[in-house]
């Protein structure tokens, strides 16, 4: 189970609302992707996996956000 980055509680309300109401804690709990609600437990490095506890964006997520096709399709 992954830990979220601790954020300022309006912050965290306001990605909420973002994310159509999905908890960004709640997903990065349970290891799965706030944006595509995909798996999130496989990651290509460990600043993958950061990313994944600040944003709670998924490995593929991610490689879509930051243009990076080395990692795409793990």
């Amino acid at each position: 189970m992954a830990t979220p980055t601790e954020k300022n509680p309006v912050i965290e309300e306001m990605l909420t609302t973002i994310n159509g109401g999905r908890s960004r804690k709640a997903y990065i709990y349970a290891n799965v992707c706030v944006k595509c609600e995909g798996d999130a437990r496989l990651f290509a490095d460990a600043a993958s996996r950061k990313e994944f506890a600040i944003s709670g964006w998924c490995q593929h997520c991610q490689d879509e956000m930051f243009d990076d096709t080395a990692t795409e399709g793990m």
